[in-house]
């Protein structure tokens, strides 16, 4: 049986991080964890782009227009939306999530799915580094292994 894996290797790779300036209080963290884990492996940091968009209803957009600019090897996208009280939650995770998975299943490259969507700002917190972790740093090292992966493909 065979079996494949990719390597969690950033050497001579370049990476786009897309990045929602909305509750940047928590993007910033996960910016932060995400920079952190891309240079642990080997990323230089002349070969990473962040692009700012204004919430995470724009994060589709930017990631399928880097992605199909030939640019990079890999996204990442980051963003937080927090429920409030009215029904703004559900339509904007949908449509965040929706278009994201619609790019990293059509597009060149593999995009990686850093957009907490969180019950309070506490919650969004602890995945930025808090209690649970950080999620833009598992989306850096899940990018590097997607890349390399789909090399070997």
């Amino acid at each position: 049986m065979a079996e494949i894996r990719g390597q969690i290797d950033g050497k001579g790779l370049k990476i786009g991080i897309v990045v929602a300036q909305f509750n940047e209080l928590v993007t910033g963290k996960l910016l932060s964890g995400a920079l952190n884990e891309l240079q642990k492996y080997g990323v230089a940091e002349d070969d990473i782009t962040t692009l700012w968009v204004p919430g995470a209803v724009e994060i589709p957009r930017v990631t399928k227009k880097l992605s199909d600019s030939g640019k990079v090897d890999g996204i990442i996208t980051l963003g937080a939306v927090v429920r409030g009280e009215t029904a703004h939650f559900d339509y904007v995770c949908a449509v965040s999530a929706n278009g994201i998975a619609e790019v990293s299943l059509h597009g060149d490259v593999p995009v990686m799915y850093g957009v907490l969507a969180t019950d309070d700002m506490d919650q969004a917190l602890n995945r930025a580094g808090g209690k649970v972790g950080n999620k833009g740093s598992d989306c850096a090292s899940g990018v590097l292994e997607m890349i390399n992966l789909e090399k070997k493909i």
